[in-house]
């Protein structure tokens, strides 16, 4: 299984230069990297996302990420991972982007 981070593209290039991150300004104001599964991503892109252009999507393995993988009740009652720590490059398996066609994002599959 993974899990997905989505990123802007000056967020995504910080990341990619420093090879770590606290994460996006939501994420440095909750105190946590939010994350979704396979099945959260679409409507976390469509909820915090919409209409937004080159966007990068990140693929996270969780047995990387150890005890600072916390499952927690967020949106509609579903547990989401949040990340208490960094986002080490080391911790992604892959990045894509994320185009958005027709209004909304594209995303590859298979997810």
């Amino acid at each position: 299984m993974l899990i997905y981070k989505i990123f802007r593209a000056d967020e995504n290039t910080a990341f990619q230069t420093n090879g770590e991150t606290l994460g996006a300004p939501i994420d440095l104001a909750d105190g946590y990297v939010h994350l979704s599964t396979a099945e959260q991503v679409k409507e976390t892109a469509a909820k915090h996302f919409a209409g937004e252009h080159d966007l990068v999507l990140l693929a996270v393995d969780p047995d990387r990420l150890g005890e600072d993988l916390k499952w927690e009740v967020s949106r509609g009652g579903a547990d989401f991972p949040h990340l208490y720590r960094a986002l080490k490059a080391s911790d992604v398996v892959w990045s894509k982007p994320l185009p958005l066609k027709s209004g909304s994002h594209e995303f590859p599959d298979p997810l």
